[in-house]
């Protein structure tokens, strides 16, 4: 069974999280996007690596209190966007990687 894998990204979604749980804008000149796969690859594995790239900010821990910093999230055929306002449910559809990963 192959895998489509497309990923959609926004700048809206990259934003610093802050040690007391609120989130600020990212740098005007933040970029997330994927190292691998490639946007609309097809994947013919049931496991596959996902690495991430970040320009513009730096990847820290969760709960690190440094200005433009964050760390990843992952969303997965998700019918709807949960409200990026409140802290991500770990399911899943939605992964967290919150030790600084940038890849998985």
């Amino acid at each position: 069974m192959k895998t489509l894998f497309t990923a959609l990204f926004a700048t809206l979604l990259i934003a610093t999280a802050h040690g007391d749980g609120h989130v600020s804008p990212a740098p005007d000149d933040a970029r997330l996007y994927l190292i691998e796969p490639a946007n609309g690859a097809t994947v013919a594995q049931q496991t596959f690596t996902v690495k991430f790239g970040l320009s513009g900010m730096g990847v820290a821990p969760a709960g690190v209190d440094s200005p433009h910093t964050g760390h990843h999230h992952l969303l997965i055929d998700l019918d709807q966007l949960p409200d990026l306002n409140q802290p991500l449910p770990a399911s899943d559809n939605i992964r967290h990687f919150g030790k600084g990963q940038t890849e998985t």
